[in-house]
């Protein structure tokens, strides 16, 4: 992982107070990679979940459970990490339902502490290693919504991951691509870009990844052309929309790559 704007030693000095952290920023961006290496590096177990509309308290609590005609208690993943004072990452969090949000606010207040209602009602006191870092989508995304400002509050250290600079985007294919033809990549990334802010603005519904750049320069590295590469993996995809918004793309691609 490539930490081009100090991401690291933001995440560390909040880890460091107890505070905890949300990363905003839209997709493809490196977010979850950068809270991954970001445990590797502290040696810490990272726990996490991806919210949607199908996410229930259960995953994040538990269930009972019949064994052998006992009954038990299966540990959701929020009162794991609290009990072994890992890293828990919590993905998208605006994609979670209200209920869902309630209940790990409960968690996420200053107490640090979960009554667990659905079992004993034992009181679940994180240690005090216990760290917590979100990641929330753009609003424009597909299922997000806007969080509330009670679990915002939960999260006073915000890093904002964008899109790199071109020439650290291209930093960061070279990590991936072993011999990278620069001025085709960069003309890639230009293009990346080209679309991202067309999206920003609304003008075309699709905004490609960092994972996208690399898979460009992959190809390309595999012998394929760079206009065959940039339509393979920039142009296709906006066909999903009707050809109108693929020929605006492969109109882009024609004036950046020529016509063969």
């Amino acid at each position: 992982y490539l930490d081009w704007n100090n991401s690291f030693e933001i995440i560390d000095s909040a880890f460091e107070k107890g505070l905890f952290v949300i990363i905003i920023g839209p997709k493809g961006t490196g977010k979850t990679t950068l809270v991954r290496e970001y445990a590797i590096r502290k040696s810490k177990n990272l726990q996490s979940i991806n919210f949607s509309l199908r996410t229930r308290e259960s995953h994040l609590i538990g269930t009972k459970s019949l064994t052998d005609g006992n009954i038990g208690f299966d540990e959701g993943i929020l009162v794991k990490s609290m009990k072994e004072g890992n890293i828990l990452y919590l993905d998208e969090i605006n994609a979670a339902e209200a209920d869902v949000l309630l209940r790990l606010d409960e968690a996420l207040d200053d107490r640090r502490q979960l009554i667990l209602k659905e079992s004993s009602g034992e009181v679940i006191k994180a240690k005090d290693s216990w760290f917590v870092v979100s990641t929330i989508n753009p609003l424009t995304h597909v299922g997000t919504k806007e969080l509330p400002p009670q679990i915002l509050s939960r999260f006073p250290v915000r890093v904002r991951l964008d899109y790199p600079p071109e020439d650290i985007e291209y930093q960061i294919i070279k990590r991936h691509v072993k011999n990278p033809n620069e001025a085709e990549v960069l003309q890639g990334i230009k293009l990346a870009n080209v679309l991202r802010q067309a999206s920003a603005v609304e003008e075309l519904y699709y905004s490609p990844s960092i994972r996208e750049t690399i898979a460009f320069a992959k190809l390309i590295e595999g012998g394929v052309s760079a206009k065959q590469a940039a339509k393979t993996v920039f142009g296709n995809v906006y066909s999903q929309w009707g050809n109108v918004e693929f020929q605006k793309v492969n109109d882009i691609i024609t004036s950046m790559f020529g016509i063969t």
